[in-house]
């Protein structure tokens, strides 16, 4: 069995669509989005609807601003369109209209954090399964799928806004993680809680974990457990005991899958 594993697309329509080449079955890790491209504030739904200006200046302000900075920035951008939930929502639909159907069948696919999970029934295609939270037999193999990305302890999803990441309170994420059993594969869209897999060292933040991973790693001890989310880690792989943890990389930047073999 060939599988080729991609994760953050961000829009990169042309080489998702190549990502099936030679190979088996696919595997998305999530975010398919191109929301903000840090690369050419022209590009994603924040540079197209608010213009470069408004996206140079997101990015700084993810980078170096201070606590509340960057959702009061974003506030008062978005403040200047009427209704800015539905342009977003139209963008994001309209990217999705562009990236389902060049899939491949049979394609496994989990949502990230920059992705919205509610609008992908209308745009799945057949042969496209969506196992978030499941075990699914692949090929032999038992892979437990976990999409988004949790949120710390004790900290509510956002409300209002015109645009929610798929952050996922934190007990939920653990309740998803917990009905995964004897998993032989682990595919998530976060990395596990090790810090040289959720560091960026080019945003110089730590990402956010997926809470409850390392500790089905230790219990299950899957042959290896692949993830995306980090698009600049201090380390792309880590072992855990007999697990080979891997950042599948950041595929709008590479173009370049995964390939997993067994």
């Amino acid at each position: 069995m060939r599988v080729h594993v991609v994760s953050d697309v961000h829009g990169n329509v042309e080489a998702l669509a190549r990502a099936a080449d030679g190979a088996d079955a696919v595997f998305v890790l999530g975010d398919l989005i191109d929301f903000v491209d840090y690369r050419n504030p022209e590009g994603g739904i924040l540079g197209r609807v608010l213009g470069p200006e408004v996206s140079r200046r997101f990015g700084e302000v993810r980078r170096a601003g201070g606590p509340g900075e960057l959702r009061e920035f974003a506030r008062q951008a978005w403040s200047r369109i009427p209704d800015p939930a539905a342009v977003i929502e139209e963008a994001i639909a309209e990217q999705y209209e562009a990236m389902f159907p060049v899939l491949p069948d049979p394609t496994w696919a989990i949502p990230g954090n920059v992705d919205v999970p509610d609008l992908w029934p209308a745009h799945v295609r057949p042969g496209t399964r969506v196992p978030d939270g499941e075990v699914v037999e692949i090929g032999g193999l038992r892979v437990g799928f976990v999409g988004g990305v949790p949120l710390p302890p004790g900290f509510p999803p956002r409300k209002g806004g015109p645009w929610r990441p798929h952050l996922v309170p934190s007990e939920d994420y653990l309740v998803a993680v917990g009905k995964l059993s004897d998993v032989e594969l682990l595919c998530t869209h976060a990395p596990p809680a090790v810090p040289a897999l959720h560091y960026d060292v080019v945003t110089k933040r730590r990402e956010l974990p997926g809470q409850g991973l390392v500790e089905l790693i230790e219990r299950d001890r899957p042959r290896a457990a692949l993830f995306g989310h980090v698009h600049q880690p201090l380390a792309q792989r880590a072992r855990l005991g007999a697990t080979e943890c891997v950042n599948v990389g950041h595929f709008r930047k590479t173009g370049e899958p995964y390939v997993l073999r067994w």
